[in-house]
């Protein structure tokens, strides 16, 4: 049947259920437990023949006669439910079967048993609906031709899909869990300002906005690093933030124009320091949300054991005449798959970095690159005020100058080691995901 006209059958049936004097959509429910606290406590429940309000979107209904069978479910799991005529009225029964319909929300109460065939369930002896759907689930998702449309209807894809919404518990738990690490650690969590007069701390193409109130030019942020940095210099000195960064600039796999990004910064350490506790801290991370420290990615496992290797940049691309250095630093790290430091790069490639000391044409920098993937960038930060305000003149046009920074700079700020590493570049790795399209819940999409 065209969706139209199911959408004027389902119109029609909301109708009926006004005329009758039922509100579609009441503000209150009597939801006793969750579907998962009904299964885990079946036994107990259905012996003390215990009433119970269970609540759900209707995902299949049988009916035989007298009788009808369907399945329901909420954000914790599935059960079966049971209505029989002679149970809640014949006018209750021929009530139901007008009117409910797959991907309704609905109320059932009764009391918990098995079936013949073994399955848990509920005896319906009340019923009411929760939300009437005005459009039907589609019949087939998982395997749509059109792959972009499960990402532009998300809401679709998690019903139809219980894996989806499974990626995205798990990313609850990687940041729940990243967190923990780092307050065990003696990190303290900030925030910073999203909106900024000077997008600074990456050389990345802002989105531009105006405040009315001050008639002044904003931009979204690219990054953080810059406030950060000035909190250092105010005296904190193990901080982090996780939060949205914003860049207009070209996407593909695991670029998307706003995505999330945690940056932290530590007062008085280094670039080996930090190394260190990274690798430390990423092997408890992985262990702590997969139970494990191997995972496979692209069919490719992957052991977050440690220590991790070290490898020079410049061992790395070993340029061969005429190559682009860029682009082929990007095919060698596509053939690193084990979590792999990339260490010293040119100092011109880390504007924000500390050169070494004693050879000063190299950063004291690192890169993590896992399974192809870049995903963590530190270093040694630049805290002499005279030399970032070279470089900043030598990398950026005036109007990217940020001179307040260079200011707290100039108040001094401790030798400290920062990184920066995408979230959503880690939840890819974590749920052996395509790009981030997977990770993200609502990625940018052209309009349809």
């Amino acid at each position: 049947m065209p969706i139209l006209n199911i959408r004027k059958n389902k119109l029609n049936k909301l109708a009926a259920l006004r005329k009758a004097g039922i509100n579609p959509y009441p503000v209150k429910t009597k939801r006793t437990h969750t579907i998962e606290q009904a299964l885990a406590g079946f036994d107990q429940l259905s012996e003390q023949k215990t009433k119970l309000s269970l609540v759900g979107r209707i995902r299949s209904v049988r009916a035989q006669g007298a009788l009808t069978f369907l399945h329901f479910e909420d954000g914790t799991g599935k059960i079966q439910a049971f209505l029989k005529e002679d149970q809640v009225g014949a006018e209750k029964y021929k009530f139901f079967s007008d009117n409910f319909d797959i991907g309704d929300i609905a109320e059932f109460s009764g009391i918990l048993f098995i079936t013949k065939r073994g399955e848990k369930t509920i005896e319906v002896a009340e019923f009411q609906m929760l939300s009437k759907s005005l459009l039907p689930l589609p019949e087939k998702w998982h395997g749509l031709q059109d792959v972009e449309e499960r990402f532009r209807k998300r809401y679709l894809d998690l019903i139809m899909n219980p894996e989806v919404k499974e990626k995205f518990k798990l990313r609850s738990k990687i940041i729940r869990e990243l967190r923990n690490l780092l307050s065990i650690n003696d990190f303290l969590e900030v925030e910073t300002p999203i909106l900024q007069q000077i997008p600074g701390g990456a050389l990345a193409k802002p989105f531009k906005t105006h405040l009315n109130a001050l008639k002044l030019d904003l931009y979204l942020r690219v990054a953080p690093e810059l406030y950060l940095k000035r909190l250092l210099v105010g005296g904190f000195e193990k901080i982090y933030e996780i939060g949205r960064c914003f860049r207009n600039e070209g996407m593909d796999a695991y670029h998307n124009p706003d995505f999330t990004m945690i940056e932290l910064y530590w007062a008085y350490q280094n670039r080996d320091g930090l190394m260190e506790f990274i690798e430390q801290f990423m092997f408890d991370l992985v262990k702590r949300t997969k139970g494990t420290t191997k995972i496979t990615f692209q069919g490719k496992e992957i052991d977050f054991q440690v220590p991790w290797p070290r490898i020079k940049f410049k061992d790395l691309v070993k340029k061969t005449k005429g190559a682009d250095l860029d682009e082929l630093f990007k095919e060698k790290v596509q053939e690193i798959v084990q979590p792999t430091f990339i260490v010293d790069h040119p100092v011109g490639m880390a504007s924000l970095a500390k050169a070494k000391e004693g050879d000063e044409q190299f950063a004291d920098r690192f890169q993590v690159v896992v399974g192809g993937v870049e995903l963590i960038n530190g270093f040694s930060e630049l805290n002499d005020p005279l030399e970032q305000a070279k470089r900043f003149k030598s990398k950026l046009s005036q109007d990217r100058m940020d001179q307040d920074f260079i200011e707290a700079l100039e108040y001094g700020m401790p030798p400290a080691a920062g990184l920066g590493m995408g979230i959503d570049r880690l939840i890819i790795l974590l749920t052996d995901s395509h790009s981030l399209r997977d990770a993200i819940l609502f990625p940018t999409m052209r309009p349809k």
